[in-house]
């Protein structure tokens, strides 16, 4: 093991947005014994500044479901994986088409930018409000387009997204109890990001152990030469691990970890 790849809501960060000091204790351990840690999560920059507070503002992090490489002791960003203008219009196009009563928003390396139906679980932060093609005419990297619909829910939503979007985007989810897809540019995910950032390191998929929960997790699972889904984790991500890690709130990354670190 020369990396550990962990998603971070409902994986390590628990329902009340933190992390726990054993947790943090298993991750600081391996980066003693000399193994890598990253996080590769669906979140926004935006919303990385507690992470990097509480594990000691150290290494990278993936963000965007594989658009940004982030550095989280300059909580700068690295590298862009963005979507076109024209892919983003396509996406628009072809999920207004399969999915009811749908708004969009757009999370831009400057902002977060909305239509005026769009709903979010979380406050709205200041930016542009206004149609998806006004917002896109304004320029500036897409990350992800974010699509909500009011009367389905996300499993549903990415079954009816996944053939409309074959070669325009790639849709995934990150929580199948919300009614929201998350769109990102062909070929980009959290496995792509972390393959080539695991390469310019030298390490291969053997030496990488990653853990994840959710749709957005599954190519990560995949690559990884040993993927653990958490045992309340989606039916998918469950499907696509090699073994099953305890829940979140029984801090099951740590157990594994602690396990793993201690045969070194």
């Amino acid at each position: 093991m020369r990396l550990v790849a962990t998603d971070l809501d409902g994986t390590v960060v628990r329902p009340d947005l933190t992390i726990s000091p054993r947790t943090l204790g298993a991750l600081a351990a391996c980066e003693r014994a000399g193994i890598d840690v990253v996080f590769v999560t669906g979140r926004p920059t935006r919303w990385m500044g507690p992470v990097a507070q509480a594990t000691g503002h150290r290494g990278v992090a993936i963000c965007g479901n594989g658009a940004v490489v982030y550095d989280l002791g300059t909580e700068s960003v690295v590298e862009v994986r963005a979507l076109t203008r024209e892919a983003v219009l396509g996406s628009v196009r072809a999920l207004r088409a399969v999915l009811d009563d749908v708004s969009f928003a757009l999370e831009t390396l400057t902002g977060f930018h909305r239509e005026p139906g769009f709903l979010s679980g979380h406050p709205a932060p200041p930016g542009p409000v206004g149609p998806v093609e006004d917002l896109v005419a304004l320029g500036g990297q897409v990350l992800k387009v974010l699509c909500r619909s009011t009367v389905l829910l996300a499993d549903e939503m990415l079954s009816r997204a996944r053939p409309v979007l074959r070669g325009v985007a790639e849709p995934v989810h990150s929580n199948a109890a919300d009614g929201m897809l998350e769109l990102s540019a062909v070929g980009v995910s959290k496995a792509s990001t972390l393959a080539v950032l695991a390469a310019e390191r030298g390490i291969e998929p053997a030496d990488v152990v990653a853990f994840g929960d959710m749709p957005n997790d599954v190519p990560m699972l995949r690559w990884a030469g040993r993927g653990y889904a958490m045992a309340d984790g989606h039916p998918e991500a469950i499907a696509a691990a090699d073994a099953i890690a305890p829940p979140c709130e029984q801090d099951g990354v740590a157990q594994v970890l602690e396990g793993l670190v201690g045969r070194l």
